[in-house]
């Protein structure tokens, strides 16, 4: 299990990506599955033997290519099929490169696979399998390399939930950017006479950037800013919420947020967008709207709601197990399928730094 080098998993406060991935391996392993993870940094908190390839996370180099190619260069070195049977990339540019490997690699697509991104799937090698994870994620660009499609899951035992709903605050909790709307957010709020939280990551020049010249100018007493909450303070307020909003502006392709309300038991309210249909039932665990004027009033709405409901559907079909048993069938179907591989050189023994 390959993972980006700026990147903790599990992670210590915001972080799909990392949940999904701490939560997939974890229930592999559980399922008598060998899992070795690799990554950077200092040994990671899942049930996955963990090789460093980088001394250090490289958070402060984010969006740099060499720290993941170097990264990925010395996945490669550590490879061999004497050792693994298949290799889950979670990199951006893994398919660029996992074409050097002796080892079959399935590749999850955590973004949406256009534009620039696109390109560089396109030019995936053929001895890759990709991993959508939402069908609506797979629509945007069909002539990908696919091999299957997996929703995103997590373990949500150790969650805290509410028994009844909640008549708190609405809580939008993302990164600030506009795809994420929060302005959006706010009007919506202000329109409905309730309360928000913008709770964001807000910790890169362009968050930063975004925040200071449109969001800061919209606030005012009705709305209360968290900046870069860790895990717990994110399902506190996740607790306290009346209902999640989600007034994306893109095709989200998944939404791993949505699934964190649900499990604590806080319905969603979200445009129609991406992957929302497939993970919000409406009326049951929140409510989907086609235009943002039809989101006051479904936030006024969203707090009659069953809390059970949520938890239920969370642990029905967006089970950790679930996900295990999903990239199992694909694993095993394409090691059938692909090109028995051959060796570029022998594996080196690699030391991190």
């Amino acid at each position: 299990m390959v993972v980006p080098p700026w990147l903790s998993v599990p992670p210590p406060g915001y972080g799909g990506l990392e949940q999904v991935v701490a939560g997939l391996v974890d229930a592999l392993v559980d399922r008598g599955h060998a899992v070795t993870l690799m990554g950077a940094g200092e040994a990671h908190g899942t049930a996955a033997e963990f090789l460093a390839t980088l001394d250090e996370l490289q958070y402060d180099r984010l969006g740099e290519s060499l720290p993941e190619l170097a990264h990925l260069a010395r996945v490669n070195h550590l490879v061999s099929a004497a050792d693994f049977d298949v290799v889950h990339d979670h990199t951006t540019i893994g398919p660029l490169v996992a074409g050097r490997r002796e080892v079959p690699t399935v590749a999850t697509v955590h973004g949406n696979p256009v534009g620039e991104y696109g390109t560089v799937l396109s030019d995936t090698d053929r001895g890759v399998g990709l991993v959508a994870i939402s069908h609506a994620q797979r629509r945007l660009n069909p002539r990908l390399p696919w091999v299957g499609t997996v929703h995103n899951a997590m373990e949500i035992d150790t969650f805290p939930r509410k028994s009844v709903p909640s008549h708190g605050p609405v809580l939008w909790l993302a990164r600030f950017s506009p795809d994420k709307g929060p302005d959006l957010a706010i009007r919506a709020c202000r329109s409905a006479g309730l309360p928000l939280v913008l709770a964001g990551k807000c910790n890169e020049p362009a968050e930063r950037r975004y925040y200071d010249e449109v969001v800061r100018p919209m606030l005012g007493p009705d709305v209360t800013v968290v900046l870069d909450a860790d895990r717990e303070a994110v399902l506190r307020l996740l607790v306290e919420a009346r209902c999640l909003v989600m007034p994306i502006q893109w095709e989200e392709p998944f939404g791993i947020v949505m699934l964190e309300a649900m499990a604590t038991g806080t319905p969603v309210v979200a445009l129609r967008r991406g992957a929302v249909p497939e993970l919000v039932r409406p009326g049951v665990t929140g409510l989907v709207c086609d235009r943002a004027d039809e989101l006051p009033a479904a936030l006024r709405e969203a707090s009659g709601l069953d809390p059970a409901d949520c938890v239920a559907h969370v642990a029905r079909t967006f089970s950790t197990e679930r996900m295990a048993t999903g990239y199992e069938a694909v694993y095993r179907r394409f090691l059938v399928a692909a090109t028995p591989r051959t060796a570029v050189r022998e594996p080196a023994r690699v030391v991190p730094g």
